[in-house]
């Protein structure tokens, strides 16, 4: 078996000081690691009913996309603002100082189906939280979040509320 802590690097004082960043682009330069993550989502998700899965950008799209391929289901790009053309429907949430919005396209989004949302890294969860609500607003089932590293010591699960959330591997401090 893999362990998949061994292909995570840890660097510190990233973005800002006093943060412990955990930088997943290290297993995307390993294929056996990226492989294995995209298996064991094969192998989680193998018996759930999934419509589409949803990801959110940037990192959880290169998980996301194999993952869809290999599923033979859509792909939904969960966007910054003003990143994507044509009719989208937009979601604001809160930052720890100001606000961030989030787009998806409009007809992208399955009205009555089941995504899963997926994101590289589970840190406060406002992010996915508002993907979420963005996902459902549209019409769409949010059952299952999904992500390679967890973080639950920032509390993610109290802001995810009913979501289902498994990830590959949790650090439960910084």
């Amino acid at each position: 078996m893999l362990n998949i802590d061994e292909y995570i690097r840890r660097v510190p004082d990233f973005p800002k000081q006093g943060v412990l960043f955990y930088d997943i682009t290290s297993i995307l330069a390993a294929p056996k690691a990226f492989t294995w993550c995209i298996d064991k989502m094969m192998e989680i998700y193998a018996d759930k009913e999934i419509t589409a899965v949803a990801a959110i950008e940037a990192r959880g799209f290169v998980f996301a996309a194999p993952f869809a391929v290999r599923r033979g289901i859509p792909l939904i790009l969960v966007r910054k603002k003003g990143k994507l053309p044509g009719v989208t429907l937009g979601k604001s949430y809160a930052l720890e100082y100001g606000t961030a919005a989030i787009e998806v396209h409009r007809a992208d989004v399955p009205v009555g189906g089941n995504v899963l949302l997926l994101d590289d890294l589970i840190a406060t969860g406002g992010t996915l939280q508002a993907a979420i609500h963005l996902l459902r607003d549209a019409g769409a089932k949010v059952t299952d979040v999904f992500g390679v590293v967890g973080l639950p010591f920032l509390n993610y699960q109290k802001a995810l509320g009913d979501v289902s959330v498994t990830t590959l591997i949790n650090y439960d401090s910084e």
